[in-house]
């Protein structure tokens, strides 16, 4: 594949850090996720002509495939690991192969609420009052750690939850007296809790002391060219920092829309392209779907700090317009949507602005899974965004001004070029495509459109269950809808087999020749001009 300009450029961009690397199609899919510790390196060694030969079939077809790319910097590769193995879970890219199935990485969990509390490993993480840490990248490392730990701090790794005098009798632990054994009480609750409680600080990062005493032994023992003690110490060490390193937590991207790592610098960056007062935290976007002038609807979804919020998704059927008319179909919903959240802000007198202000917080000293509660009463949104250029975004202005909501921010991304249309500016805002802030619109966008045209097939489902096949008889509406999409249309149906008819669940031979002799004496008797009207029909 030749290295366009937009590649060559983007290459220029890539830091020397680690982090991960997403390669996209040119329908925008990720086709592959992968880590680095030197991200340019990495990355630049895909394009490079005179390695071509070298490489199998397989990368080869990845990279005739590669359109465009993205990538994320981490702070160490342990978060590059962890990082990867996410995006790979949430995009199932078709020339990965690891890390799709659904294991997680190792947590370490401990319930203080326990008779004799007790550190164990689990892949998920559950609302049952203990503490986790992790995930850790590194399984082997967080194991062999977990064992150094009980036998630093004495505590328990036996399997009971609350274990018994003659559970004792046969613990390993106990007798090699690397756990002080609580269940017979040789300590006490508040003993062992405090020993539990150093475990937790270990895990916290507290490993100084420790840190000093292996690398003591480790030096001493190498000085006595005992150098097989001193490599396991080596890899003790090695596996104390692994386990005690500082990694980031990545959200879930439970949604199939371009990459967000960090939503919030997304917001960040359009509340300052759009010159806003500060991150639009509600962003409601609206799209219309028609083919022909039939099945006119629209759709608005909700995304709350950069994510989703489907519960605030809106879904509309045109009630007056009757023609093909986008800009009118944007006006009746605009009108339609504002004028009911008017009377329900109305309705709650004001309790959407406290619980506002309760969840306020500066997001710029959050992490970036960070996310504050939603509020649970309507409230304005931060901005209004219409699929379209400048005729949608005036039907929608113009609405808006009508129901004395003129002061929200309304803008139009018009896909074609990309360009941003805003009300007060003549000239559209040209942000590179690159642009984090960007592509934040262009998720909210994609993700309307998504909506719209999943409502409008709903629709067109319906339509076409409302068919000839109500005038037979003989079956109900689950059978009906086996035998569509099975065939997909009745034209199909029609001319397939009574063999073929027997073949979908709920139907045998007699009922299958009883619906094909319907069709056929319905066929003989429907004229040429009326034939067409066994497929759906426009409203």
């Amino acid at each position: 594949m030749p290295v366009t300009d937009h590649i060559r450029n983007k290459l220029s961009q890539v830091p020397h850090k680690p982090g991960v690397y997403l390669h996209k199609d040119r329908f925008g899919t990720v086709i592959y996720v992968g880590k680095a510790r030197d991200l340019r390196r990495r990355v630049s060694q895909y394009f490079h002509p005179s390695r071509r030969m070298g490489w199998d079939l397989k990368f080869n077809a990845l990279v005739d495939a590669i359109h465009d790319f993205d990538w994320h910097t981490v702070r160490n590769e342990a978060e590059s690991l962890l990082l990867e193995g996410r995006l790979i879970k949430d995009f199932q890219p078709k020339f990965n192969i690891d890390f799709r199935d659904d294991k997680q990485f190792l947590l370490l969990k401990v319930n203080l609420n326990d008779p004799i509390p007790r550190f164990t490993l689990t892949r998920l993480r559950k609302e049952d009052g203990a503490l986790y840490f992790g995930p850790f990248a590194h399984s082997g490392s967080i194991r062999r750690a977990l064992t150094l730990m009980r036998r630093r701090f004495h505590l328990r790794g036996c399997r009971p939850l609350t274990p018994t005098e003659l559970d004792y009798k046969h613990c390993l632990y106990g007798n090699l007296k690397h756990c002080t054994a609580p269940c017979i009480g040789n300590v006490s609750r508040a003993q062992y809790l405090a020993q539990v409680r150093a475990g937790i600080e270990f895990l916290e990062g507290q490993t100084g002391e420790l840190r000093a005493e292996l690398e003591a032994e480790m030096k001493k023992a190498a000085g006595a060219l005992e150098f097989e003690l001193a490599a396991r110490l080596r890899d003790a060490l090695e596996d104390l920092r692994r386990t005690t390193e500082k990694t980031e937590k990545f959200e879930r991207i439970p949604y199939k829309l371009p990459v967000a790592i960090n939503p919030e610098a997304d917001l960040r960056e359009l509340g300052r392209a759009l010159g806003l007062s500060g991150p639009p935290e509600r962003i409601e976007g609206f799209d219309i779907s028609n083919i022909s002038g039939t099945f006119m609807v629209a759709s608005m979804v909700s995304f709350w700090h950069g994510r989703p919020d489907r519960a605030g998704y809106r879904r509309f059927r045109m009630k007056t317009v009757t023609a093909q008319d986008d800009f009118a179909c944007m006006a009746e919903t605009v009108r339609r949507r504002y004028t009911r959240l008017k009377r329900e802000l109305a309705d709650v007198a004001g309790a959407s602005t406290a619980s506002i202000s309760a969840t306020s917080a500066d997001p710029e000293a959050m992490p970036a899974p960070w996310v504050p509660r939603r509020p649970e009463s309507p409230s304005l949104p931060d901005l209004i965004l219409v699929d379209g250029g400048r005729g949608q975004l005036n039907a929608a202005c113009a609405e808006l001004s009508r129901l004395g909501l003129g002061h929200l921010t309304v803008i139009g991304l018009a896909k074609e070029n990309e360009e941003i249309h805003r009300p007060a500016q003549p000239e559209p805002l040209r942000l590179g495509l690159d642009h984090p802030a960007l592509k934040l619109l262009q998720r909210v966008r994609d993700e309307s459109h998504r909506f719209a045209n999943t409502y409008s097939s709903t629709l067109r489902l319906k339509k076409i269950s409302e068919s000839i096949l109500d005038e037979f008889s003989g079956i109900g509406d689950r059978r009906k809808a086996d035998l569509l999409k099975r065939f997909g249309s009745v034209h199909r149906l029609r001319i397939a087999s009574v063999e073929e008819i027997a073949t979908v669940p709920g139907f045998g031979g007699k009922i299958a020749a009883e619906l094909k002799a319907f069709l056929l004496a319905r066929e003989q008797n429907t004229s040429l001009g009326s034939g067409s009207g066994l497929g759906p029909q426009p409203h």
